[in-house]
């Protein structure tokens, strides 16, 4: 576990360096995140110790978000100032995200779907 932990570490360090050294308008870590997709894409998918402690971390996630509820009470004045620029972002983020998924389904099905002979 302490391993797989490490590569998982390694990789979101690895992203905010180059997102530093770079001067990437892209957080670190989703280059990490993106970077271990590749790594795992040309390995062909995670070892037993990687998906055994990302099923750990999945199941505790919820506690990630503790933070971010904490951050919101600080600054709650501020998300008061900035309520309908946070909505409409919301909102127009959430339809992007639905009609990219419907979108992407749609290119997957239709790439596994056999042919249909005439």
């Amino acid at each position: 576990m302490i391993s797989a932990l490490s590569l998982l570490l390694v990789f979101q360090l690895t992203g905010e360096v180059l997102a530093r050294y770079f001067d990437l308008p892209i957080p670190g870590p989703v280059i990490g995140m993106l970077l271990l997709f590749l790594a795992l894409a040309l390995r062909g998918g995670p070892g037993d110790p990687l998906r055994t402690t990302s099923q750990t971390l999945l199941q505790h996630l919820s506690l990630l978000f503790v933070p971010a509820g904490t951050g919101i009470m600080v600054h709650l004045h501020r998300v008061a100032d900035e309520w309908l620029a946070l909505l409409l972002s919301l909102l127009i983020s959430t339809l992007v995200t639905l009609v990219v998924t419907a979108l992407a389904m749609k290119y997957c099905q239709r790439r596994t779907r056999p042919e249909e002979a005439p």
